[in-house]
């Protein structure tokens, strides 16, 4: 079997042994494998994350010195089945799967670990119970797509958006964009997105942002709170407090009592926008409670690697929400599927170009330039080393 592995930082095309079902388990011909901003991550800085995962209680994370097939962003057909497995999925059925693979009761995330070998190859083994049929006759390029649209559905119900709220994206590469399009399948009224990049504020646009900005010539806060009454300046919140106790002293109740009754429809809460941090840099967070309004509820998407030092007192201040997020739910990955499939989430923008085994170590240099690629996946079936661009 052909694949393209990473040991010490090098990306190689190799042979393997085909690799086997085991119980409760599906064999996968590999059609496409989507190359995530964590397999970057992990080329440079494996071992610091295979650190952290240790202290999550995760002890098998790839390691440098480790032989690791990545990738888990996979779109397959069903080629075998393991013992004890249902049957419910025919040879051949087109399927997409949450990355985990279980044997006994030891997990391990696929392509994110030596002890389960990834998509970057022509054969991967998955967790039937964690497979789904594609419906509607998906693409393919599409259907890859699955599993990075579920981090961004995760994260955007992490972040309890409404229609009604002010989005801001910092940051457009494939995560960035990824939120977008959720967001705005979520029928979100204004998403304001943030990008250095020419390119990737043009796919933003393309994936339904209202506003894009130029974070060197402006400021995506300006934008955001333009005529929409978010607090910038902790003096302006006092001296609307104090507008409003004059006001509610003028009538025939005591004042506490309007106000509660105020807080009872809503009226008190403050207006604030969701804030995406999707980009994943030191300083990057820190940055972020600075700029944004007071009451800002702030969801962080982008992953940044090693140590970083932000101020709580700026989250203090402001009463900033600040929420993480990772991964997603099975229900969430099956909705995602079912939403690409029904037209009402749109993620065809996202796939830049397409590239064979032999062209992994290409498509991760092609990756590092912002203008170029968004999202490369792999087709097994593609020969030679160029990046393809997708039309």
């Amino acid at each position: 079997m052909r694949a393209a592995t990473l040991i010490g930082g090098r990306l190689e095309p190799v042979d393997l042994p085909a690799p086997r079902p085991g119980a409760g388990q599906l064999l996968l011909d590999v059609k496409r494998c989507g190359i995530c901003g964590s397999d970057l991550h992990a080329r440079q800085h494996g071992d610091d994350l295979a650190d952290t995962l240790r202290l999550c209680g995760y002890p098998r994370y790839l390691r440098s010195g480790q032989r690791v097939v990545l990738g888990h962003e996979i779109y397959g057909e069903v080629a075998e089945h393991g013992p004890w497995t249902s049957g419910r999925f025919r040879t051949g059925t087109p399927v997409v799967a949450v990355p985990l693979v279980r044997r006994g009761r030891q997990v391990d995330g696929i392509g994110l670990s030596a002890d389960a070998p990834g998509g970057y190859a022509e054969q991967v083994v998955v967790q039937e119970a964690l497979t789904l049929p594609v419906p509607n006759g998906l693409p393919a390029d599409v259907a890859a797509l699955t599993e990075p649209m579920a981090v961004a559905w995760h994260a955007v119900a992490r972040g309890e958006v409404t229609r009604k709220d002010t989005a801001v994206v910092l940051g457009c590469g494939p995560v960035g964009l990824a939120v977008i399009a959720v967001l705005k399948a979520r029928g979100v009224a204004t998403v304001v997105a943030s990008d250095y990049s020419a390119a990737r504020r043009a796919l933003a646009e393309r994936c339904g942002a209202d506003v894009t900005v130029d974070p060197a010539t402006g400021s995506p806060w300006e934008e955001a709170a333009a005529g929409r009454g978010f607090v910038r300046a902790m003096p302006d919140e006092y001296n609307a407090g104090i507008d409003a106790l004059e006001k509610l002293g003028r009538l025939p109740v005591p004042w506490w009592t309007a106000w509660r009754a105020l807080d009872r429809i809503g009226a008190t809460a403050p207006e604030r926008p969701v804030v995406f941090e999707c980009v994943g840099v030191p300083g990057m967070l820190d940055s972020v409670l600075a700029g944004a309004p007071l009451h800002s509820r702030v969801v962080v998407v982008g992953v940044c690697m090693g140590e970083d030092v932000l101020r709580p007192s700026l989250a203090v201040n402001k009463e900033l929400d600040l929420r993480f997020v990772v991964g997603y739910t099975p229900l969430e990955f099956r909705d995602t599927l079912h939403a690409l499939a029904d037209g009402t989430l749109d993620a065809s923008h996202l796939v830049t170009g397409r590239v064979g085994l032999a062209g992994v170590p290409d498509a991760f240099t092609a990756l590092a330039d912002p203008e170029a690629h968004a999202k490369i996946l792999i087709d097994p079936a593609l020969g030679g080393e160029e990046v393809v661009a997708s039309t």
